[in-house]
């Protein structure tokens, strides 16, 4: 199953993403979103966690405005591509 990073606030996502069945990482820092497939911001500060230069090849979803259902779904279609 896909590696999902989620930055720390967002438990309700995380928490909708574990009952998918999505390895969860805890984005804590540049390091942690390098080997996901997909990473969850809150979007609130376009660089909370200092990771403005981090390359990754996964998909970065910012939650700011968004329900954890809207997330999931934002998730699953991003990794489908």
């Amino acid at each position: 199953m896909a590696r999902i990073g989620v930055e720390g606030s967002l438990t309700d996502v995380r928490d909708a993403l574990k009952e998918r069945g999505y390895d969860i990482v805890d984005l804590r820092g540049e390091n942690d979103a390098k080997n996901c497939d997909c990473c969850v911001v809150t979007g609130l500060d376009s660089n909370v966690m200092g990771i403005s230069n981090t390359v990754t090849a996964g998909s970065v979803i910012e939650a700011n405005g968004l329900t954890a259902e809207e997330i999931c779904q934002q998730v699953e279609s991003r990794l489908q591509r």
